[in-house]
């Protein structure tokens, strides 16, 4: 008898961790402003923007050249990918999945004109749990460092 709830526990805990790994990212949920998006209260996302976690990254670069340079070093780490926006467009989001689970976090950039340079805003946040232990924060600081660097 332990034995068999045992395995079911164990056969439960693999389709778990498979749905989460292949649970789809609903691009009309996630594309988000992160300038105007609405957040949950919980420690599991991190915000670039006025209000924010800190301020909106301000470069003195054309927009248009900012959002190119996000979208290659995004694009660069890995398990990304695009699910809605483009670099044209000055927002896009991407999703980023755990190494061994797969949970998904969705990372929404903006890029937008601000004098003669460009504004960038970020808001990554995860899909499931409560605490991301800091994971969404240091991914968004060290692509904005990548891209402050290409200067």
């Amino acid at each position: 008898m332990v034995r068999r709830l045992l395995l079911l526990g164990g056969l439960a805990a693999v389709a778990g961790a498979g749905f989460v790994r292949t649970a789809p990212m609903d691009p009309e949920t996630w594309h988000a402003d992160p300038e105007a998006g609405a957040r949950t209260g919980k420690p599991n996302d991190y915000l670039v923007a006025e209000g924010g976690d800190r301020p909106a990254l301000r470069l003195d670069r054309a927009p248009q050249e900012v959002a190119a340079q996000f979208d290659e070093i995004a694009m660069a780490d890995e398990r990304v990918e695009r699910i809605a926006g483009s670099p044209d467009e000055g927002h896009v989001t991407y999703v980023q999945r755990s190494r061994l689970m797969g949970f998904p976090d969705a990372i929404s950039v903006k890029v937008s004109p601000e004098g003669d340079g460009a504004r960038v805003s970020v808001w990554s946040r995860s899909r499931y749990g409560h605490s991301d232990l800091g994971v969404n924060r240091e991914r968004v600081e060290r692509w904005l460092s990548a891209l402050e660097s290409r200067g």
